[in-house]
């Protein structure tokens, strides 16, 4: 135990944190008056920290092996001040780790399954989770259009900024996959005019958004389905889609047959958005230092990530054509950090909401969850990217002359233009 603990004393001594620990036998180590105190509870986490081994140190806190005080921020600089090395680089696999991968892709992604991780996550709490969401539950990367925007400002600000890329118009049918608590679905029926129509696997998500959908007064035009995208009736595509923060639960081996599917929804020249979390590095699931699998375990399990790359690869794969591409990582960074002081704020109404033995680790999780995302994407570890979309053969010669039944007017500045 003494040489570990001698290699986690240098570590300490190298970090640009003041970090003080607390040892088991009641004996310090590290600076004095210190930002970052930890109180080490069981000596197996001193290996972890030596290591640098992120992802388990997540877990020994989950499990309540330490305890935190200091700033989730002031934590999240020694966290990625003590990785042995990139988090990208270090998850990146050979040939056979990209097969096994794939297979277990497959596996772990039927109907059945990804209902079940959906409710895992998406039905922790509703309380919960308004806690530290913005007034409308948009749980998904906000959109800082002005650098003083709050958190309220930003995600109304992204809605819109995907209502103006899918140029909705009003009487128009679209379908958001993955609806959430029906922040974009609503927006778009309220401010654009459309005939929305919603997806969730998530049953507190389905009965929040149809009690909005009745106090709006908005019932016949939109609506909210407790229904896996694979059961979508076909037979009346939709004038615009939009996908947000759904295709990371799709799986990468199930990436082509889910864009195929939504082409396969949407109407000759209508448009597609698709909004997801994106891998950093071109041949890596997820990140490592163990986090990754701290991610599976106590936040998404079955989630995977993909490279922008092969999101546009999986995208021509299911006969869509990309036709615009914005890379959003700062502005998820933010948002993650706003999520995770509001959380901060809010931690003794948390545990009221969160109970007993498991409600605490579940609390425990989500700290380190945001603060660590956060993290991740400051870092460039992970992305955030919208794609816009159209179906494939589409190319005419009139394409730059606002052909009425063509959505993408192949100029970009209709995204900005005054709506009047």
């Amino acid at each position: 135990m003494s040489s570990i603990l001698s290699a986690v004393e240098a570590k300490l001594a190298a970090l640009p944190v003041p970090v003080q620990l607390s040892l088991p036998d009641g004996s310090k180590a590290g600076a004095q008056g210190a930002s970052v105190s930890l109180s080490i509870r069981d000596n197996a986490v001193l290996p972890n920290l030596a290591a640098g081994q992120v992802g388990r140190l997540g877990e020994d806190y989950v499990e309540g092996r330490f305890d935190v005080e200091g700033s989730m921020r002031d934590l999240m600089h020694l966290a990625a001040a003590i990785l042995p090395g990139s988090p990208v680089e270090a998850a990146r696999g050979g040939w056979l780790t990209d097969l096994i991968a794939r297979l277990v892709s497959v596996w772990r992604h039927s109907l059945v399954r990804d209902a079940r991780q959906i409710e895992f996550h998406y039905d922790l709490s509703d309380d919960f989770y308004a806690l530290w969401l913005d007034p409308r539950r948009v749980y998904s990367c906000g959109y800082y259009r002005e650098p003083g925007f709050d958190l309220a400002q930003a995600q109304e600000a992204k809605l819109d900024h995907i209502c103006r890329k899918l140029a909705l118009r009003p009487g128009e049918r679209f379908l958001d996959v993955g609806a959430g608590w029906g922040g974009l679905l609503l927006w778009a029926a309220e401010h654009y005019g459309v005939e929305a129509s919603g997806i969730t696997l998530s049953r507190n998500q389905h009965a929040y958004v149809n009690r909005l959908i009745e106090e709006k007064g908005l019932a016949g035009r939109v609506r909210m389905d407790l229904l896996d995208y694979r059961k979508l009736d076909e037979s009346r595509p939709f004038d615009k889609i939009a996908s947000v923060g759904m295709f990371e639960h799709v799986g990468r081996a199930q990436l082509g047959a889910y864009f195929s599917r939504l082409c396969r929804l949407l109407r000759p020249g209508g448009l597609l958005l698709n909004h997801g979390i994106t891998a950093g590095g071109i041949n890596n699931t997820g990140l490592g230092a163990g986090m990754s699998e701290f991610i599976e375990k106590f936040i998404f399990p079955g989630g995977e990530l993909t490279h922008i790359s092969q999101v546009l690869i999986s995208l021509a794969e299911g006969g869509l054509e990309g036709v615009d591409i914005e890379n959003l990582r700062p502005h998820y960074a933010r948002t993650l950090w706003a999520w995770s002081d509001a959380l901060e704020a809010r931690l003794d109404a948390a545990r009221a909401i969160l109970t007993g033995a498991q409600g605490e680790r579940s609390l425990r999780a989500y700290r380190m969850y945001l603060a660590g995302s956060a993290m991740g994407f400051e870092h460039g570890w992970i992305a955030l990217h919208q794609v816009l979309a159209q179906p494939q053969g589409g190319a005419r010669p009139d394409a730059l002359d606002f052909p009425p039944d063509l959505a993408y007017p192949w100029r970009r500045d209709y995204i900005y233009r005054d709506r009047g």
